[in-house]
């Protein structure tokens, strides 16, 4: 995914191989990041900070990531490379096709699912979305691009639902797909504030029914979320290990 100033994000090895060593360092050091991000939030940390929780000196951290801005957008878009891979396709590699809409909505339950297993993640996109809408905040423009692009790929998701379902255009897609992020969005900060009270994947579920695009065949919910301290990111190899705010 582009970040619009002509950087790659962060990719570990060629799938397969060993990470090299700086690689390992990379992931240790975002990983890091995304734990202290999402424990302080994006201005109360500092990149020594970060240096010290991931066992390199300053200079050692800027060898790899020139400063912290830099470092904020790589964390976020490591995850949504991750979870990009079989739902948004496309935004790896455009003009790849989707999936069809069923699995296509699996996919997004999952999703919603593994949020429940990495309050690390979730609060750090909570907590920099909403930070970032400071127009001056280094993540703004990153935001307001994944917010488009979610609710672009969510429209067609539902319009592909209601075909699916003979539901008709009776109701815009598009107004669903603002609504369902919303949803998603308000779900994760009740969640965080009280994980046990609130099932993220069972309301979606039941928004996602009442509307009539939740195929009667569709898997039923996860087991209840399982919290803990952990940031939920890649390991310091680079495996991935959790899912990622949605």
């Amino acid at each position: 995914m582009s970040t619009g100033n002509g950087r790659a994000p962060y990719r570990p090895g060629a799938e397969g191989a060993r990470p090299s060593k700086g690689e390992r360092t990379r992931a240790r050091v975002l990983d890091s990041a995304a734990e202290l991000f999402s424990r302080s939030g994006f201005n109360a940390v500092s990149l020594r900070d970060i240096a010290a929780h991931a066992g390199l000196t300053h200079a050692g951290l800027l060898h790899h990531f020139p400063g912290k801005d830099r470092l904020l957008l790589e964390v976020l878009e490591r995850r949504d490379l991750i979870d990009a891979r079989e739902l948004f396709p496309g935004l790896l590699r455009p003009g790849s096709p989707a999936p069809e809409p069923a699995r296509r909505l699996r996919l997004l339950l999952e999703l919603v699912a593994r949020n429940s297993r990495t309050p690390g993640l979730v609060a750090l996109y909570a907590k920099v979305s909403a930070e970032a809408t400071d127009p001056d905040h280094p993540a703004h423009a990153y935001f307001a691009r994944r917010y488009r692009y979610l609710r672009t790929e969510l429209t067609g998701i539902v319009a592909d639902l209601q075909r699916a379902a003979g539901a008709g255009d009776a109701v815009d897609p598009g107004v669903v797909a603002g609504q369902l992020l919303a949803l998603m969005d308000g779900l994760q900060t009740q969640w965080l504030l009280e994980p046990e009270a609130v099932p993220m994947e069972a309301l979606v579920r039941d928004f996602l029914d009442r509307l009539g695009l939740l195929p009667t065949d569709a898997p039923e919910a996860t087991a209840g979320p399982e919290t803990g301290d952990g940031a939920g990111t890649e390991t310091g190899d680079g495996a991935e290990a959790g899912g990622v705010s949605r």
